[in-house]
């Protein structure tokens, strides 16, 4: 049993979330479900970044006070994690969680004890929507490269880490693949930015850009009193914050120091995780990531979705509209690539929930359990070793190699596949023409094999959709687990849990994606 550690990137709360920060969520969540039925240790962590100065302007131009405003949107995106049905243990808020200032702090101690915080004045172009410098080579006329905002002057002397000192180092451990990026042209991305060669960067910034609100800088009696820790240093560290690092350190050393650390972030932010956090972890003694999984964005019309873009969809409205998580999650998950960008639209999302949940996964187990509770009183006879039994045989493991090449919607697209060809073979078998004799009046003359071989079609179809509701589980875990209800077992702790079917009752009404009232 390995001991795993799964986080999400922490989102700024200058508004309400939107769909296109769902799609990390359930990608994580995916993940550690994956690995808890594989049987590992696993713990998974979400939150929010409460401290950006982002979420302070935001606030302003509300008229609202920025505690308020902040606690009001991160209820939002906790709230949705329930909603989407997430598994995690832990959700952070920077601003009010009492481990984070002395996460934040023994960080920055270490690091200023192994000499790489260094004071400097510094005058560069900002964008507060990123929170972060750019340099001259990185944007044009003046303008974000990512938000197309005219970038700010900034003037100040304040605290630099030498991230510098630690480029060498980070290209060891990426061309080593002691510290995975997924998929590989993200990698490629992150090694160019490494072989270009790094530059130091500012941790502080003055109390007065942030309006005094952030995490102190500690001990701030001298030239940097009144200074504030700069926001990246500060989120970053929330992932050692909610496993009471500076604190309590008996979760950092199991799951920190003796786990695979994994992080699910978007390609905009991958910089940070890919450069500055393990730096940062270097520098504080402390290992860096072993995995970085980053997905693309969520667009509509070709065009990111994002809060301060004004085309944020709003995913609680989806989960109440469907009345589950499982149809956003499905869409998500299957119907945009895990590491790319990918359209959403209404349209596709009701295509996918009729067309494919409903039409060829719930009309597969409806029309398989009712001729079962007609023929057999819902009994399940013995499961024949046929060709089709073998194929779901070998679909767990496509669904794992999926997860191990992080493209999830693979891993989805070969169980529908697999739906397919069950599909076909209950068409093409038709039990319901023996079904029909052994009802009829006079009874077939091979009433016996008519009855076996009706039986047979029957448990393979189930031992198929019993074989689908396991690999389900980390995508949907709501109807995974309603599938296993409704065939009558019980949805197993592991994987590799025997499978038995055959003797069980399962429930005739097996509707599992009802068809919606569309207005």
């Amino acid at each position: 049993m390995n001991k795993i550690y799964v986080t999400t990137s922490i989102p700024y709360v200058n508004a309400a979330p939107h769909v296109g920060f769902a799609l990390e969520l359930v990608q994580a969540d995916a993940y550690a479900r994956h690995f808890r039925l594989l049987g590992h240790d696993v713990r998974f962590q979400c939150g929010t970044d409460d401290n950006s100065l982002k979420n302070v302007r935001a606030a302003e131009a509300a008229g609202l006070q920025v505690r308020a405003f902040v606690n009001a949107n991160a209820d939002r995106f906790e709230a949705l994690g329930g909603r989407l049905d997430l598994s995690n243990q832990e959700f952070v808020r920077t601003s009010r969680d009492p481990r984070h200032v002395a996460c934040v702090h023994a960080l920055w101690r270490a690091c200023a004890e192994n000499g790489d915080l260094y004071r400097r004045a510094y005058e560069g172009l900002y964008c507060v929507g990123c929170e972060q410098f750019y340099e001259p080579s990185e944007f044009d006329d003046g303008r974000c490269p990512e938000h197309g905002v005219a970038l700010e002057i900034v003037r100040e002397e304040n605290w630099f880490f030498r991230l510098s000192r630690y480029g060498g180092r980070l290209l060891e451990l990426v061309e080593t693949g002691e510290f995975r990026i997924v998929p590989a042209h993200r990698r490629n991305e992150i090694l160019s930015l490494l072989r270009r060669g790094l530059t130091d960067i500012s941790v502080s910034r003055s109390a007065e850009r942030a309006r005094g609100w952030g995490v102190p800088v500690p001990e701030g009696d001298g030239p940097d009193a009144g200074e504030v820790v700069y926001v990246w240093f500060d989120a970053l560290a929330n992932y050692l914050t909610g496993l009471g690092h500076g604190s309590d350190e008996a979760l950092v050393q199991r799951y920190w120091n003796g786990a695979e650390r994994i992080h699910v972030v978007g390609k905009g932010i991958s910089k940070f995780h890919a450069i500055y956090w393990p730096a940062i972890l270097l520098s504080a003694g402390l290992p860096p990531p072993s995995l970085l999984l980053v997905h693309g964005y969520v667009t509509v019309d070709g065009r990111k979705i994002g809060k301060s873009a004004g085309n944020g969809i709003d995913p609680e409205g989806i989960i109440d509209a469907y009345g589950t998580p499982d149809a956003l999650r499905y869409y998500l998950l299957r119907h945009i690539r895990s590491g790319d960008d990918g359209d959403f639209s209404a349209e596709r999302l009701e295509a996918a929930w009729s067309g494919e949940l409903a039409g060829q996964l719930g009309n597969l187990a409806n029309r398989v359990l009712a001729l079962l509770d007609q023929s057999f009183a819902g009994i399940i006879p013995p499961v024949p070793d046929t060709e089709f039994v073998q194929q779901a045989h070998r679909l767990p493991g496509k669904v794992s190699a999926a997860f191990d090449a992080y493209e999830l919607h693979v891993g989805l697209a070969d169980i529908f596949e697999f739906i397919g060809e069950a599909n076909r073979r209950f068409t093409k078998c038709a039990p319901w023409v023996d079904a029909k004799a052994l009802l009829g009046d006079p009874v077939p003359e091979d009433r016996q094999a008519t009855f076996e071989r009706l039986g047979a079609g029957l448990a393979e179809q189930v031992y198929g959709l019993a074989i689908i509701a396991r690999c389900l589980l980390p995508f949907l875990p709501a109807a995974a687990a309603t599938l296993h209800s409704r065939l009558g077992i019980a949805s197993p702790r592991l994987y590799r849990d025997q499978l038995i079917v055959s003797g069980v009752k399962a429930a005739p009404q097996a509707v599992l994606f009802p068809q919606r009232a569309v207005a």
